[in-house]
């Protein structure tokens, strides 16, 4: 099994929804980057998204839309994340680790490229928020035959008729966004999540993750009751941006992920 249908295997075992954190690789250094990587599955972060820097993240608020600008600043690249991913898992051989991001940087890079490389860092998954399923040829097929992980996002806006296309072809888990609209946005409500997450059960087995707008772990605590995994990104971001130093910035994110784990860890405890 890949390292993330173990992870969600075990955590089902334990009765227990996944912590996925996400962080903007080279925000707001590289080497401040790479110490709160390191650090997250120690904080309890049980699968990390690490995002790609681009130049028009299309999908992002602004928290994570000027964590791109600080990481691009900071000469961040894509060759420099998959480097990152190397450095993270030679102390780390069982977090699961996916890359998210857009498809302009992984289509100048070179698709081949950059699948054979992402494989060799020790990358387990893709989310690539651009690509629809159409285009499965393009970047899901290859990925998949390399033994990456695809996983896709859903929206309140995906409907019955549309779901089995998004889901062709998905694995590791799927990624539903819970609010109609961009990162940091504000939450649902747990009613709406509680029927979205039944209607995907409907047409898929993988685990649900449940993202956009979660940001204390009160809240990560209600989505755990309902979800396989409960995804954080643009609060954790805000401690990088409201930091004064890089231990700082370090400290802070760890700090919120720690407490996020500690609600969601809780979550099912009668």
């Amino acid at each position: 099994m890949s390292r993330l249908q173990t992870r969600f295997a075990e955590l089902k075992e334990q009765n227990r929804a996944a912590l996925v954190t996400f962080v903007t690789a080279g925000d707001p250094s590289y080497d401040t980057s790479l110490a709160i990587l390191k650090g997250l599955p120690g904080a309890g972060a049980d699968v990390i998204e690490l995002g790609m820097p681009f130049t028009d993240p299309m999908a992002d608020g602004p928290a994570i839309q000027l964590a791109n600008i600080r990481a691009l600043g900071a000469k961040q690249n894509l060759a420099k994340t998959l480097q990152m991913v190397r450095e993270f898992r030679k102390g780390n051989s069982e977090t699961p680790l996916v890359l998210m991001g857009y498809f302009n940087p992984i289509h100048m890079y070179g698709v081949p490229r950059f699948i054979a490389e992402a494989k060799e860092a020790g990358v387990d998954g893709l989310i690539v928020v651009d690509m629809p399923p159409e285009h499965n040829a393009e970047l899901c097929d290859p990925a998949q035959a390399a033994g990456l992980d695809f996983i896709r996002l859903t929206t309140p806006t995906t409907d019955d008729g549309r779901l089995p296309t998004v889901l062709n072809g998905s694995s590791g888990f799927v990624y539903y966004v819970s609010v109609a609209g961009v990162t940091g946005a504000g939450a649902a409500t747990l009613e709406h999540v509680e029927e979205a997450v039944t209607r995907l059960r409907r047409h898929t087995d993988l685990p649900i993750s449940i993202g956009f707008g979660i940001r204390t772990p009160e809240q990560a605590a209600a989505i755990a009751r309902l979800a396989d995994g409960v995804v954080v990104g643009s609060a954790l971001i805000d401690h990088i941006a409201n930091a004064s130093t890089p231990d700082q910035a370090v400290e802070g994110v760890l700090s919120l992920c720690a407490a996020l784990s500690d609600g969601v860890r809780k979550a099912r405890v009668s």
